[in-house]
């Protein structure tokens, strides 16, 4: 291969987007990108919401259309991992033995489901969450209806597993370690809303607990043994306890590693010409001066095109602010911000009764987070909450909270 190559590790949305955005900037030199699946480069955000309920088909899960590849002379790799880098002789070696030399890399290797040594794992009827597989596969099982499900984990997944399963028609017992669901995420007084919205559609909680062992008989799960000593009926069970970066490709060539590959703002790795985006990266963010890594569709898709601008010597930065979205049951939100940055109770503008409102966390009396539920769209709450968090501008609470307030007339005069 000539010197001017580019290869991208991973077949999902952040590596399928910087090979995109090579082609729209200009670059006409070889693009490989290798998929560890067998599949076309897809979104993941659908197989948890609407592509599991039934409302959305295949079509609404890729990237670009199967035709954009050859297209555009992308040589995409369907099915072959890499499985060892050199960054001294900048060479990848794949799964079927071949190398590839590059001028430049890209590592989106996502991550891969936690996974908990629980026995009885290997039982018929256990499952993970991750593919457009296990999305599939559960989609058949939930559309069964009338069956008795136990759902280990509470945080964004397993609740959007949850109110899916429940809303086909069976019995949904969840399992947290938190006492709140999403408690960890967004704090105790809005993780007892969702866990109020859960159990108005039947959704059981057993908080805090754990699994303390999956029980079977003649090789298929029956029921989910609580550490309370609560045997809980299941003929399936989902374990959704999050996912861990899946670095191991850059850790083995010795890739500077914390909580997934550290990357600067232009998602640049401690290797000369490698980068890293998705859920893999933990990049230096501009706004806080600080790592982040996230593991939502948007930083996926504005972690490719940095990478590839980037990549083309291009002064690029991951600067966007984190956003992301969930929809459970008749409830739609949207979370921007910056988590970390999050520290007491939020300030409420509207009614968590009427599921119609608006949270603002602060920080020093600025905004560094904002969520939005059933909040009407022409409002725009989103851009005035990213605005509010790039203005870095102190706001009163009171102001937020009041819905006669215009959001947009809480940002400094320009």
């Amino acid at each position: 291969m000539a010197v001017e190559d580019i290869v991208i590790v991973g077949g999902g949305l952040a590596g399928a987007t910087a090979a995109r955005t090579l082609r729209t900037e200009g670059f006409s030199g070889p693009v490989v990108l290798l998929a560890g699946e067998r599949h076309y480069p897809y979104l993941r955000p659908p197989l948890s919401k609407e592509y599991l309920l039934g409302k959305a088909g295949d079509d609404a899960l890729p990237v670009v259309p199967e035709g954009w590849y050859d297209e555009n002379a992308v040589e995409l790799r369907l099915g072959v991992p890499a499985t060892q880098l050199d960054p001294s002789a900048r060479t990848v070696g794949l799964a079927d033995g071949s190398r590839l030399e590059y001028a430049s890399l890209l590592l989106a290797t996502g991550a891969r489901p936690r996974s908990i040594p629980l026995p009885g794992n290997d039982l018929d009827g256990v499952s993970s969450f991750r593919t457009v597989e296990d999305s599939r596969r559960l989609r058949a099982r939930f559309a069964e209806g009338g069956r008795n499900i136990v759902m280990i984990g509470s945080g964004w997944i397993g609740m959007e597993l949850a109110a899916a399963a429940s809303s086909y028609g069976n019995a949904v017992t969840l399992l947290g370690l938190e006492e709140v669901p999403l408690g960890v995420a967004i704090g105790p007084e809005l993780g007892s809303f969702f866990r109020t919205l859960h159990e108005a559609n039947g959704v059981r909680f057993r908080l805090p607990a754990s699994a303390a062992e999956i029980q079977g008989r003649s090789g298929r799960v029956t029921g989910v043994l609580t550490d309370a000593g609560e045997v809980l009926p299941a003929d399936l069970v989902v374990v959704a306890v999050g996912v861990v970066p899946d670095g191991a490709l850059a850790e083995a060539a010795g890739i500077g590693m914390r909580n997934g590959i550290l990357t600067d703002a232009s998602l640049r790795t401690s290797a000369p010409g490698i980068f890293a985006a998705g859920d893999v990266a933990n990049a230096l963010h501009p706004f806080t001066g600080e790592h982040h890594r996230s593991e939502h569709w948007s930083n996926a898709l504005n972690g490719g095109k940095v990478a590839a601008k980037a990549m083309l010597g291009q002064d690029a930065a991951l600067d966007t602010i984190p956003y992301f979205y969930t929809d459970q049951f008749d409830v739609s939100m949207e979370y921007s911000g910056f988590p970390s940055l999050v520290s007491g109770p939020p300030v409420i503008r509207g009614s968590l009764d009427a599921k119609e409102f608006v949270a603002f966390w602060q920080r020093d009396g600025q905004v560094v987070a904002g969520m939005s539920v059933n909040w009407p769209r022409s409002a725009k709450p989103q851009k005035a909450i990213k605005a509010l968090i790039a203005a870095k501008t102190p706001v009163a609470p009171e102001a937020l909270a009041d819905p006669e307030v215009p959001l947009d007339q809480l940002l400094p005069a320009a």
